[in-house]
């Protein structure tokens, strides 16, 4: 694709963006975390790609919204975590980089392609709606036909101990169905009641896989911002809890800390109702997504024409502010994986629109005006949204495991 600055060529059409690069799956994405903390633990049928030292428990806490480039950016409130920094690995999001697509990759250990959450909302082509993936699932879509892949978690469970620590009402959740079914799930409110409960698994445990999910800091990143001062308060509550939780770890247990996703601030100003502007959704049957990554679903029958007409009229609005790209080069640029199962591909806009700048997209035809009161946001692929950590935060004195379990991923 054309470097664009917005403006048209000679044929008409507007030039594009090029496109950043796709995740790392299978290599350093967060889809590779459980899988490789399996492998470790001896579970057969794993591959440790991360090459994690040995240990014979091992707990990965999966901290929303906390990118890489904040966690820098941030550091002084985490003095304990920021000492890790210099070791740390960069990992990639999955993409959209949302929620519902990197906890169902970590999840599975497969890409979104495959386990087939690719949005915050998505269009379910059986219904011929936009149906949600995270908190409000809708009543005719069963979680477990809709992500059928086996999860890490399940298919660990056959072979030792394991253990998801979150909040109470994420039990039974759909998203928990689709994405982190399998093991004990054990409920635990606030901050240190997750941290004792975690402390004491493990310490009951001589092998155990553990999931401690932590979303504090996402939330006050979506309300107040991740600059804000309640993000940092709750980047320092989240250190002191982590590093009350190393210090009370039985030996052979590894200790990671990753993400989901970045984060990036957007002003009032630079949210904009796309629907609007009429030829921004001609053609256009179904928007979904998030405002920083928008699928946009054609009418039945559209042809190739109306689909560059639309992107050229997007191309126009927002110049290089944004990526665009068809299915087509989404899918063939690998950002849902190296495969994409074919009842996956409808779920998958006609259009992507992603955010290449601080600002947001809406569709106020079907989303609450209270949305355009978010700050802190993401979905898109810029540096700062799926760029996230993996910090080893305690580690077995041992050598590092020198070999992957044959074999590779479960199928």
């Amino acid at each position: 694709m054309n470097s664009s600055s917005g403006t048209g060529s000679e044929s008409g059409k507007v030039t594009r963006e090029p496109l950043p690069p796709a995740p790392g799956y299978g290599r350093s994405s967060v889809a590779d975390v459980l899988t490789s903390s399996a492998a470790v633990l001896g579970v057969p049928g794993f591959e440790n790609t991360l090459n994690l030292p040995a240990a014979k428990r091992v707990c990965v806490v999966m901290v929303d919204g906390l990118g890489w480039s904040l966690l820098k950016q941030r550091g002084g409130h985490a003095p304990f975590l920021r000492s890790f920094v210099p070791s740390a690995r960069v990992l990639t999001a999955a993409f959209p980089t949302t929620t519902a697509s990197s906890l169902a990759s970590l999840g599975t250990g497969r890409p979104p392609g495959e386990h087939g959450m690719v949005g915050y909302d998505v269009l379910d082509p059986d219904q011929d709606k936009v149906v949600n993936m995270l908190g409000n699932w809708d009543a005719g879509v069963d979680p477990e036909r809709w992500q059928p892949c086996p999860t890490v978690l399940e298919q660990a469970a056959e072979h030792i101990p394991v253990a998801s620590v979150s909040l109470p009402r994420f039990a039974d959740s759909a998203m928990t169905r689709a994405a982190l079914r399998g093991g004990e799930f054990i409920g635990a409110t606030g901050v240190h009641a997750r941290v004792a409960a975690a402390a004491q698994a493990l310490a009951a445990a001589p092998r155990m896989l553990m999931y401690l999910y932590w979303n504090e800091l996402d939330k006050a990143g979506h309300k107040h911002g991740s600059q804000s001062q309640q993000w940092g308060f709750q980047l320092e509550e989240l250190d002191s809890a982590l590093k009350l939780l190393a210090s009370r770890l039985p030996a052979d247990t590894l200790l990671l800390l990753t993400a989901d996703h970045g984060m990036v601030d957007i002003a009032p100003e630079h949210r904009h109702d796309f629907s609007a502007d009429p030829s921004l959704i001609a053609g256009v049957r179904h928007t979904a997504g998030e405002p920083r990554m928008v699928h946009l679903y054609l009418e039945p029958g559209a042809g190739e024409q109306v689909r560059q007409n639309l992107m050229d009229a997007w191309g126009r609005a927002y110049g290089n502010k944004i990526w665009i790209a068809t299915r087509e080069e989404a899918v063939n640029a690998g950002y849902f994986g190296p495969v994409v199962s074919p009842s996956v591909l409808p779920r998958i806009g006609d259009v992507l629109v992603m955010a290449r700048e601080p600002i947001a997209l809406y569709d106020l035809r079907r989303m609450k005006s209270a949305s355009l009161e978010v700050v802190g946001q993401h979905g898109s692929l810029t540096r700062a949204e799926r760029e996230v950590p993996l910090l080893q935060l305690a580690a077995p004195a041992t050598k590092r495991n020198p070999g992957a379990q044959s074999g590779g991923r479960k199928k």
